[in-house]
């Protein structure tokens, strides 16, 4: 096993765009002389993620994420730069490669859609060339984890949303991957079939020890499944560490949670009140002051509980993507 399941060295991706122009006049000029633009997708990012690691990539629309993955994953050509992933480069697509690793795209699914799902993974075993006994104990077992026994045998386009995108998790897994990326593969789902995908997903790094980088636009997947994250945009890395460390560097604010007997006291000193409901109260104070506020507050007033929170890690985000590129 290498040291470094994926290595990511100076990895960029460039596209040149026809600049397009208003006015029949300027559309005749740009079939004789058509200018381009530079469209840095990925701009000169480093990483590398050890065996086994599970990392969230992160980012706005348009950050190069799936950019990245796609390279990864051997479907793009970079413009320059190194990657390997265990010690192949992925973009020169051998056999053996292909046959360790997944790519995973929400709502792009490899299910024939006028066949049930079962009849699919026959499919994936014949390409992948899976022994018939390890196929059946693998789809067995994945069957069982998602509970998607009543629903293989019913044509895929009868599915639901969900029920089809699980039996896509099985269908990209059947050859048991030791390398897992995973693009949106929650989007559009119920807040259930959410939580259902990512307990699979969790699950099967356990079983396999499988590398897992995965991108979410859903927070609750990447604070469930991800120590670490790599938050990138504009084709650049701003940051590279630990979700804790993320809150931590990035999150000004702390929330005090607590319930008071006396909910109509005024509480304007010790912080800004977001919310009062029946007793509950949600105070937001500075990091550096959440100590000496919850000091005062449990000697001032009548406190039946009181709990300290970071603030969402949408909003750490947000304020990540609203800086320059961090030092």
């Amino acid at each position: 096993m290498p040291e470094s399941a994926i290595r990511v060295q100076s990895l960029r991706k460039i596209y040149n765009v026809p600049v397009r122009e208003e006015g029949l006049k300027a559309a005749f000029r740009g079939l004789v002389h058509r200018q381009l633009r530079e469209v840095k997708a990925v701009d000169g990012i480093t990483f590398e993620i050890a065996p086994g690691e599970v990392v969230g990539f992160l980012g706005p629309n348009g950050a190069g994420k799936t950019t990245t993955l796609k390279v990864l994953a051997g479907l793009l050509h970079p413009t320059s730069g190194e990657a390997q992933v265990l010690d192949y480069i992925p973009w020169r697509r051998h056999k053996d490669y292909l046959r360790q690793m997944t790519l995973v795209m929400g709502q792009r699914g490899q299910l024939q859609w006028d066949i049930p799902a079962f009849e699919s993974f026959e499919l994936c075993r014949a390409i992948y060339q899976i022994p018939l006994s390890d196929y059946r104990r693998t789809r067995d077992e994945f069957v069982e984890l998602l509970e998607l026994k009543d629903l293989v045998q019913k044509p895929v386009r009868n599915l639901s949303l969900g029920e089809r995108m699980k039996c896509d998790m099985v269908a990209a897994l059947l050859h048991r991957p030791q390398i897992l990326f995973l693009d949106e593969p929650t989007i559009g789902l119920d807040v259930t079939m959410q939580k259902r995908i990512r307990t699979f997903i969790a699950e099967y790094n356990r079983r396999y020890g499988a590398t897992v980088l995965l991108t979410s636009h859903y927070m609750a997947d990447v604070v469930a499944l991800c120590k670490r994250v790599i938050v990138i945009h504009q084709g650049r890395i701003l940051y590279d560490g630990s979700l804790a460390g993320l809150v931590g560097r990035f999150s000004a604010f702390k929330t005090i949670e607590f319930t008071l007997e006396n909910a109509a006291v005024d509480l304007s000193a010790y912080g800004e009140v977001l919310s009062r409901d029946d007793g509950h109260i949600t105070l937001r104070v500075p990091k550096s002051e959440t100590s000496r506020v919850t000091a005062r507050l449990l000697t001032d007033l009548v406190i039946d509980d009181l709990t300290i929170e970071d603030p969402p890690i949408e909003d750490v985000i947000e304020r990540v993507f609203a800086q320059e590129k961090i030092e």
